[in-house]
């Protein structure tokens, strides 16, 4: 099989669009929690607190973060990179914690910014960004799953 017919089913380097899509999506979740450490990326860094409404400091001025909520960026990161070894996970990954980041958005935003039950340090803008984002990995995943459901029939 040549390399152009690999690429127009979805195959890039040995992997399926959707093994790619969890790869990316999960480097970049990783990059996030790590930034969310970096002074001078992270703003206020000297107010940036292990978790609650009062840490803050803002990742690139916009995005409120917590020691914890930059901790739990990175494990979803590197599940994502774990997961996306197949297309199965990366499908359960971009699906999963797609709709963990929904319910995250549903509750800072029921919560509110400034209540003790804000354990994450999330503010507004943390929270409809969750929403977008769990919907477009939600999108995604269902999106490529075909693919990658197509293509297991193809083999049989």
């Amino acid at each position: 099989m040549s390399t152009s017919a690999s690429h127009a089913r979805g195959v890039h380097f040995g992997r399926q669009d959707i093994q790619v899509v969890g790869l990316g999506v999960g480097a970049v979740l990783a990059l996030v929690g790590v930034l969310g450490f970096i002074p001078g990326i992270t703003m206020q860094y000297s107010e940036l607190q292990f978790l609650g409404p009062d840490s803050h400091a803002m990742l690139f001025g916009v995005f409120q973060v917590s020691m914890l909520l930059n901790l739990v960026q990175l494990a979803i990161g590197a599940a994502g990179w774990a997961m996306s070894r197949t297309a199965h996970g990366a499908r359960n990954f971009l699906m999963g914690f797609g709709a963990l980041y929904i319910v995250l958005s549903i509750y800072g935003l029921s919560v509110g910014v400034d209540s003790a039950a804000n354990f994450l340090s999330l503010n507004s803008v943390d929270n409809w960004s969750y929403m977008v984002l769990g919907i477009l990995m939600i999108a995604a995943g269902w999106m490529f799953a075909q693919y990658f459901t197509d293509d297991k029939k193809a083999r049989k």
